[in-house]
This record gives structure tokens, C-alpha cells and sequence, in this order.
């Protein structure tokens, strides 16, 4: 039971960062019903200017470990967010009357870029964080010993999603958000600056996928210019399996599959741990199509 627990906590660690991710994804296609294949790569922004500024501009080092930290979060999700505001006003703005399609194709376009341009700026070879960020410390819960960096990893995840959902629910601009996702058209008869509604959705989804990469680079210790893909993947996946456009369902299936992951690997192998998380979402989308949370929406003609 021991191990089960350890497994378990691992899980919720890593499915929380699954769920920073897939929570932009989820926003992206609640409010345009597009997938950002982009932002993937945005999370990996996320963890080489949280580099940079450990390693070049000292952040931690001046503040100090606990301010610096939560200076250094804050700066990774402003910047990021930035990126996110440029990226949705030269790749997707000019094509909001296009096809569908011409979007998917220059989103593809854009992770193309962003991906090459970290290769160029920061070089292919993996990239190493300073270890003394925040302090290895384990700390006895229920009898199990957890390093700190976890529990600040899903203490910050946790709140972020919390303050998402809160900023979602009880704000004007939140309530314009969901107005956007039913119906654009009646939304903007209702005075609702939609563009302005869509500006907002690609600064607060990039921002939660930024940190998330931070937060992974200090889990793990390095980057890659190509961890978006596969990060990218498995967020994605949390999102359909908590039902794609559904911001608790992306909290939820983000969580599931870190769970999954981390029991998967546990018992069975850590080679098949991928396999089993597809599997299911096989399994889940063959007994409900539109997810754990999904609702069926009728078909606009």
C-alpha cells in the first residue's frame, strides 16, 4: 500500500502539470474550435526563459529562494503570454474567416518555428536547471516521505486551476468567454468584444502552458527543444479524455493520466506506461465520445 501511495502522489504531481497544459488547449477550441498544435511548443518557451532567467539574470539569487521563485513564475507566465498574444495576431487573426483548415495548417507552421528558433537560439543538446532552486527537503505525509519540490509543483498547479476556474465563472470577462464559446455571433450582438474575448483566451492559455514547463524543467532538471511534442501530446490527450472545450474536464483527465502514468509504470513497465494511457482513452472514448465531462452539443445548420 505503501508503494501504491508514492505511485499515487507521483501521479498527481505530474498530472497536475499535464492539466496546466491541456487547460490552453481546452480554451483554445472551447472559444474557435481549433486546435493549437502550437502550444505545446509554447510550454517549452516556458521552461528555457525560466533557464534564462535562473541562469543568466540570477532571479532566485537576488529575491531570494521563495519571493525569487514566485518572481520567476510570474515572469515565465507574463512572457509566455506575450508570445501567445503575437502568435494568435500573426497566425490565426488573419485567417479567422478561412477554412478551417488554413488555420490547423498555420498552427502547425507556427510549432515548426517556435520549435526551430529555440533549436537555434539555445542549441539541440538538453539543457541543465540549477539544482538549488527549491530545496530537496522530504517531508513526512501519512507516512510517506515527499520531496518539496513536489508538493510546491502541485500546490502551484492546483491553485492555478482553482484561480482559472474561479477567473472563468465569477468574472465579466469569463462570463464573455462562455458566451463566445456557445455562439460568437450572439455574443457579439450582446455588445462582447470577441476578438478581444479570443486575445485574452491566447494570454491566459499560453501563460498556464508556460508555467508548466517551468515547472517541469525544475521537476526533471533539463530541457529540449522538442519536449512540446510529446508534452504537448499527453495534454492534449488529458483534454479529450476530460472532454475537449471542458475546463474542469481537462483538470480532471490531466489528473487521471499522471495517475495512470505514474501506477502504470509502477506495476507494470515504464515502457508500456504510454500504451496504457492510450488505452484508456480508447477505452473511455468508445464508452463516451465526448469525454468525461463532455456534453453532446447540437450541430448548428
Amino acid at each position: 500500500m505503501e508503494q501504491f501511495f508514492q505511485q499515487l502522489i507521483n501521479g498527481l504531481a505530474v498530472g497536475a502539470i499535464y492539466a496546466l497544459i491541456a487547460l490552453g488547449y481546452t480554451m483554445v477550441y472551447g472559444v474557435l474550435k481549433l486546435i493549437n498544435f502550437a502550444h505545446g511548443d509554447l510550454f517549452t518557451c516556458g521552461a528555457y526563459l525560466g533557464l534564462t532567467l535562473v541562469s543568466t539574470f540570477a532571479i532566485t539569487e537576488r529575491a531570494g529562494s521563495a519571493l525569487g521563485f514566485v518572481i520567476l513564475v510570474v515572469l515565465v507566465m507574463a512572457l509566455v503570454a506575450f508570445l501567445g498574444a503575437v502568435l494568435e495576431r500573426t497566425a490565426y487573426r488573419p485567417l479567422r474567416q478561412s477554412p478551417r483548415l488554413s488555420a490547423v495548417v498555420s498552427a502547425l507552421g507556427a510549432s515548426i518555428v517556435l520549435q526551430n528558433s529555440l533549436m537555434l537560439i539555445y542549441g539541440a543538446r538538453y539543457l541543465v536547471f540549477p539544482q538549488d532552486i527549491i530545496p530537496s527537503i522530504p517531508i513526512r505525509v501519512f507516512g510517506l516521505y515527499i520531496p518539496l519540490l513536489r508538493i510546491v509543483i502541485f500546490g502551484i498547479s492546483l491553485g492555478m486551476m482553482v484561480g482559472l476556474y474561479l477567473f472563468i465563472q465569477k468574472t465579466r470577462i469569463g462570463t464573455a468567454i462562455r458566451a463566445a464559446a456557445i455562439d460568437q455571433g450572439a455574443a457579439r450582438l450582446m455588445g462582447i468584444n470577441v476578438d478581444r474575448v479570443i486575445l485574452v483566451v491566447f494570454l491566459v492559455g499560453p501563460a498556464l502552458g508556460g508555467s508548466a514547463g517551468l515547472l517541469i524543467g525544475l521537476q526533471y532538471g533539463q530541457v529540449n527543444f522538442l519536449m512540446g511534442w510529446s508534452y504537448g501530446l499527453k495534454a492534449f490527450t488529458a483534454a479529450v479524455l476530460g472532454g475537449i472545450g471542458n475546463i474542469p474536464g481537462a483538470m480532471i483527465g490531466g489528473l487521471l493520466l499522471g495517475v495512470i502514468e505514474s501506477l502504470g509504470s509502477a506495476y507494470i513497465s515504464t515502457a508500456w506506461k504510454d500504451a496504457i494511457s492510450f488505452c484508456v482513452l480508447i477505452l473511455v472514448l468508445i464508452a463516451r465520445p465526448t469525454g468525461i465531462l463532455g456534453e453532446r452539443v447540437a450541430e448548428k445548420v
